[in-house]
């Protein structure tokens, strides 16, 4: 029935979805891109971030299947996960000399790491680690662990075992944490990539716009379940990924209280969306590496009506005020802690009854870099909400004002967030934001 129904709603809407989706490359293309665009972090990027950290060696190892998330980031396109036991060494010569990229392996990794693993004088691949930083004598060997971050501590136990027994005890003092660098390699933007990512962002947004459509929508029918596995399949068919099941709910005029365990932990199974709803859906794609994690909100039309009523604007304004109150305080070098407690001091004296819950998104959906709040926990968050803001990063403008509707004789909270993006010049949304209410069905020019 849902799907008779779903095409008829497709054939009744065409004219209003004429607008085709950003072209989606094919899977030779999205290889070459991932390789130019690693190419161009592995030369230009990563030089600078290790000179930034003080970090001369930076060593990453893993086994295959079981990676470090840091080394998933720089395995060629064509490599899907390492490969036996593989171990990455970036060491920095100094001065303008180019990093030596060195493979600890039978072979090279892809183009950009040289194989140094010759068998017949090093049958054993830790003593030919162990020749290569004998030979480099660095000032620090940089380790992938980390207390703050997930991200930065992919060193398995049993392989920072096996690596200290090798390490001779003259470099042993040497061993230090690399989560700096490891997150500033994660978090880092290169200019091809912000080349691509309005294009992905744009994508996820029209992706939305088709869900939140009579295209897929007829109220009394479609329940928010149907509308998740829309969301689903629609990026199935695309050829893309998403990097979490999204979820669909539903505010209205009932006695139900939209809190925060509700909206995160102990949201309702599938409801029919029914007119005077306010529908909210959380959705995020990956493509080419990047991730994007959006929500947005449309209003399902009373018979007789044409538009979103009033007091839903003013409250999805209040919302659009938050996310300007928190990106008006991104500062270079302000951690998110401060960040967080300035925004919420700002929306407290506009009146803004704000929570913010704003994460660094990128080559993760939740990313590594200064996390600024969690809908938890609004009075900061040691460790990642220590971390300092740094220009060329993107971030998940995500938070919610709650706003009392008298009419609904109750508060609802305007949810929102977006893909935004932070360099010399200020902040700016990768795509653009969510301005207005989306209506179900749109309202169409030539009918009055």
């Amino acid at each position: 029935m849902f799907q008779k129904l779903l095409l008829l709603c497709f054939l009744l809407s065409a004219n209003a979805f004429s607008q085709s989706l950003p072209v989606v490359i094919s899977e030779r293309e999205r290889a070459e891109t991932v390789d130019a665009i690693l190419e161009d972090r592995f030369e230009n990027l990563l030089p600078r971030l290790m000179r930034r950290e003080g970090v001369d060696m930076w060593v990453i190892i893993s086994r295959e299947y079981n990676e470090d998330p840091v080394m998933r980031t720089m395995l060629p396109s064509t490599w899907l996960s390492a490969r036996r036991r593989t171990i990455m060494v970036f060491y920095d010569p100094g001065g303008e000399k180019p990093l030596d990229k060195l493979a600890i392996a039978r072979y090279d990794v892809g183009t950009l790491l040289k194989g140094e693993w010759d068998l017949s004088s090093n049958p054993d691949q830790w003593e030919a680690l162990m020749k290569v930083i004998k030979e480099k004598n660095p000032k620090q060997i940089a380790l992938n662990y980390s207390k703050n971050y997930a991200h930065a501590d992919g060193l398995t136990y049993t392989e920072q075992q096996e690596f200290m027994q090798k390490l001779p005890k003259e470099f042993q003092a040497k061993v230090t944490s690399a989560d700096r660098l490891a997150v500033a390699w994660l978090e880092t933007r290169t200019e091809k990539e912000m080349a691509i990512y309005p294009m992905i962002c744009r994508l996820s947004h029209q992706i939305i716009q088709e869900g939140f459509s009579e295209k897929v929508i007829q109220p009394g029918v479609t329940t928010t379940d149907d509308v998740v596995w829309y969301f689903r399949q629609r990026v199935t068919d695309l050829g893309l990924d998403t990097w979490f099941h999204p979820t669909v709910d539903i505010q209205r005029a009932d006695a139900s209280n939209f809190d925060h365990l509700r909206t995160f932990a102990k949201r309702p199974g599938q409801q029919v969306i029914l007119p005077g709803d306010l529908i909210h859906v959380d959705f995020g794609i990956t493509y080419l590496r990047l991730n994007t994690d959006q929500q947005q909100h449309a209003y399902i039309l009373k018979p007789g009506e044409d538009d979103v009523p009033d007091y839903l604007k003013k409250a999805f304004e209040q919302g659009n005020r938050l996310q300007e109150i928190l990106t008006e305080q991104f500062t270079a070098g302000k951690s998110g802690n401060q960040i967080l407690a300035d925004a919420l001091a700002q929306s407290e004296r506009e009146g803004i009854n704000g929570t913010i819950y704003t994460h660094p998104i990128g080559v993760h959906g939740h990313a590594a870099g200064p996390t600024i709040g969690m809908w938890d926990a609004q009075g900061g968050i040691k460790g990642p909400g220590d971390y300092p803001l740094f220009p060329n990063t993107a971030y998940s403008i995500e938070l919610n004002a709650a706003v009392k509707i008298d009419e609904w004789n109750k508060t609802i909270r305007i949810m929102l967030e977006e893909d935004g993006y932070f360099d010399k010049d200020g902040f700016r949304y990768i795509d653009g934001r969510q301005r207005e209410i989306y209506t179900v069905p749109r309202k169409l020019g030539y009918v009055r």
